[in-house]
């Protein structure tokens, strides 16, 4: 069986960490098993549905390295839904509904007063031409329900394991609203059974549609789907999340400078029994991914984690990955290995880089506390001309500690905030022949 998966992302707004979730999850299903991965645009909301979110979720996608084997569009398949509305209509599956929400509300109010389950009574399936057209006459519009088999749908959930609902607990779904809007969850089933999608992993919110969807795509004769719902995250101290996520879209963690490995290699373990471990390729991401190692409670995310391993990418990448980034800074080509070499381990973005490249082509505010003035201008009547040179640090605060009987970190500290500005950072050795200014000398 060819295994063809999907991300079916809403062109509403855009997407964020919960979403990348979802399309890494069946991407990798695809990849591992030689399948197909389809980008679908579930683009019916025609009012909240905008290109540019297209645009940005396409821009997004190829940052991580994600990419598709198809591209779909629900709004160029609305002919297509239509024509299977109208069978199911023949079939007696789709019927016309005419209840106004207040009219609906009071009826679950009063079911729910009565102790029993606000499910839809199916009031509009006693209605005849007559009854339908005189209520059309008062102005109400018509909408469409699908009529569920009263029965327990079974499937074992890729992750969740054996999973039963009772059909008859739930209401009949409107799938076509009174403006003639098709809902996701009749487009989606259709999709999904004319695309000959095997494999859905998704939210664990999405499980109690999956009884509904099951039986639309039986009713329209597709072969239904494996399923596979994940746990949803949280935040890092198991608050809800879902408030926040419009703060953790893809695009502004790109700017933020996250590495996409980092990204992908949190998404890809975060939730499972395995340990979250940098993998610097899709390749590596894959071969150890495995759906059944996810577990089914919410999954805290802490965007802290993206930091450490962002750094830890950062650091591992080689000098001909930067090298142009280098270059455009400005740093000489004659330095700008050594350079790398030792901004590398000092840095947790590459936008931190700038940071470095300041310090070595126009110096550092020099930082030097009061008690160490007079020690700091000894010091620099000591310092050796430019350039530097890999024994420059050593040999020069020998010659410090011996003219002003300093030693420790009470020779070495104050030196090092004079030169650049800060307490901490690379070996001064290696630092030192890249300076091409210190401020601290005028």
């Amino acid at each position: 069986m060819t295994i063809v998966t999907r991300f079916a992302p809403s062109p509403t707004g855009y997407i964020h960490v919960g979403n990348l979730r979802t399309a890494l999850m069946n991407y990798l299903v695809a990849r591992k098993a030689g399948g197909t991965f389809i980008l679908r645009i579930d683009d019916t909301d025609r009012e909240r549905s905008k290109q540019e979110y297209v645009d940005a979720l396409k821009a997004d996608l190829d940052w991580l390295g994600l990419g598709w084997d198809r591209e779909e569009r629900q709004s160029d398949r609305l002919g297509r839904y239509e024509e299977v509305a109208g069978e199911l209509r023949r079939s007696g599956r789709l019927y016309e509904c005419f209840e106004t929400p207040t009219e609906l509300d009071l009826r679950r109010k009063k079911q729910l007063n009565m102790g029993r389950p606000p499910v839809y009574d199916r009031a509009a399936l006693t209605l005849d031409d007559a009854a339908r057209e005189a209520l059309r006459a008062e102005g109400r519009e018509g909408y469409w329900r699908f009529l569920l088999d009263r029965e327990r749908v079974e499937w074992t959930d890729g992750i969740l394991g054996p999973i039963s609902i009772d059909a008859g607990s739930v209401s009949d779904p409107v799938l076509i609203k009174a403006s003639g809007q098709v809902l996701y969850t009749f487009a989606s089933s259709v999709d999904d059974a004319d695309m000959g999608v095997s494999d859905i992993v998704r939210g664990a919110d999405h499980v109690t549609n999956t009884a509904t969807q099951v039986q639309i795509i039986r009713a329209i004769g597709g072969t239904v789907p494996r399923f596979a719902h994940h746990s949803l995250l949280t935040g890092p101290e198991g608050e809800e999340l879902s408030k926040r996520l419009g703060a953790l879209s893809i695009r502004d963690l790109r700017e933020q400078g996250v590495a996409p490995e980092a990204l992908l290699s949190l998404m890809a373990r975060l939730g499972s029994g395995q340990p979250v471990e940098l993998r610097m390729s899709l390749d590596e991401i894959a071969a150890g991914f495995d759906l059944s190692q996810f577990g089914a409670a919410p999954t805290r995310f802490d965007p802290a984690e993206l930091s450490v391993l962002t750094r830890h990418r950062n650091q591992q990448l080689p000098f001909a990955a930067v090298a142009g980034r280098i270059a455009a800074l400005g740093i000489p080509d004659g330095q700008a290995e050594a350079f790398w070499r030792v901004a590398s381990h000092n840095i947790d973005t590459l936008a931190d880089l700038d940071h470095w490249a300041a310090l070595c082509l126009t110096g550092a505010e020099p930082l030097i506390d009061p008690e160490d003035a007079e020690f700091v201008r000894t010091a620099l009547d000591l310092l050796p001309g430019m350039p530097f040179d890999a024994t420059t640090w050593r040999d020069w605060t020998a010659r410090v500690k011996e003219a002003t009987g300093r030693k420790g970190r009470g020779l070495f500290m104050p030196l090092r905030k004079a030169l650049t500005g800060e307490a901490h950072g690379p070996e001064m050795s290696e630092l030192m022949p890249l300076l091409h200014r210190i401020r601290a000398k005028g």
